[in-house]
């Protein structure tokens, strides 16, 4: 599909990028739980915290045997406003929701000294198969920022061999090009974010010292940057190196062309985020399954709408774009139109 008109308009006073991504993050309320949670233990030793919510009986859909896996952003976890709004939305229509939680973000810091990153799909491929073994015949798979870009990469590394299970994916707001985005949010105007995140990073370093010989707190004083924290860290406590090297292979864009399900990125032209190689329209035209929304609003992990029952308008577009890759996975061949988005 080619690049896609958006939908998305902002409520009045939220049109900036920055005042749709502080909104979202310090002013929503998500009147949401999730019902259990459930640890699963990873082939290297170590574990993942999945946070699950099944479909109410009042459900729009008395179908069961469906799930959806989120995968939350930098810093972030299952309990995010984000992440329980999609959740909530899901749920309400027939879904059974797994919110999972990347390595030391459910409240427990993880057992190797190894950390979640970008290009991490190996762990996105645990909870996948974790999924199917619950006995789900229908998987979709939605991830914000950096679980966006986790779940394109994890889509596009599998191709065409990809399981026919999984019926479509959506991404919001993905730094699909790891290096430009590093660059982007080391602006002075993002100042205000990139200390958000180094204070729990940083606070995660030191536990890991703890527990780890080989991890040295020494660096974090020279650490300013996101990319600072990737270069002394992130890149070589997972086998990279260096931030640039780790960079290149966890991007998620020289693999879009590959994605062979019905996909969904959506990144707004304001996120004060993402650099303008983040917007990958020559991967989009032309492309069969993989389509590019870019409403001109939205900022990061944004889209606020005002409605009755609390959606915002991403959780809404998610569930119109995932209703009809359903369609499509049943019928085994592509509608003529898209379900009507539910504005």
């Amino acid at each position: 599909m080619p690049v896609v008109a958006s939908t998305y308009t902002p409520p009045p006073l939220l049109s900036g990028g920055h005042r749709q991504t502080l909104y979202a993050s310090l002013v929503r309320r998500v009147d949401f739980t999730y019902d259990r949670r459930e640890r699963v233990d990873t082939p290297d030793g170590d574990f993942l915290d999945l946070d699950w919510a099944a479909a109410r009986p009042n459900g729009a859909s008395e179908e069961r045997g469906r799930a959806v896996i989120l995968t939350h952003g930098l810093e972030g976890s299952a309990d995010g406003t984000y992440t329980r709004g999609m959740s909530r939305a899901f749920v309400r229509r027939g879904w059974d929701v797994c919110a999972w939680n990347l390595r030391g973000c459910s409240g427990e810091i993880n057992r190797t000294a190894t950390t979640y990153h970008s290009g991490k799909t190996e762990d996105l491929a645990c909870v996948v198969a974790h999924i199917f073994e619950q006995g789900y015949s229908t998987v979709a798979l939605i991830g914000f920022s950096l679980g966006g870009n986790l779940t394109l990469k994890y889509l596009g590394e599998r191709g065409e061999t990809i399981d026919d299970r999984i019926c479509g994916a959506v991404a919001f707001s993905v730094p699909v090009d790891l290096e430009g985005s590093s660059h982007q949010i080391g602006q002075l105007s993002n100042w205000h974010y990139t200390q958000y995140f180094l204070r729990t990073l940083r606070q995660t370093i030191r536990q890991k010292a703890e527990q780890h010989a080989e991890v040295s707190t020494d660096a974090l004083r020279h650490v300013r940057t996101l990319r600072d924290f990737d270069d002394a860290y992130t890149a070589p406590l997972n086998g990279f190196r260096g931030a640039d090297a780790y960079y290149r292979a966890a991007s998620s864009k020289p693999l879009l062309s590959d994605i062979a399900v019905p996909t969904l990125l959506v990144n707004a032209a304001n996120d004060p985020f993402l650099s303008e190689t983040c917007y990958p329209t020559e991967a989009a035209n032309g492309h069969s399954e993989f389509t590019l929304e870019v409403p001109e609003s939205g900022g990061h992990v944004g889209f606020v709408r005002f409605t009755e029952n609390g959606e915002y308008w991403s959780e809404r577009r998610a569930a119109s774009f995932l209703a009809t890759a359903l369609q499509l996975q049943k019928k085994d061949g592509r509608p003529d139109v898209e379900e009507p988005l539910d504005r």
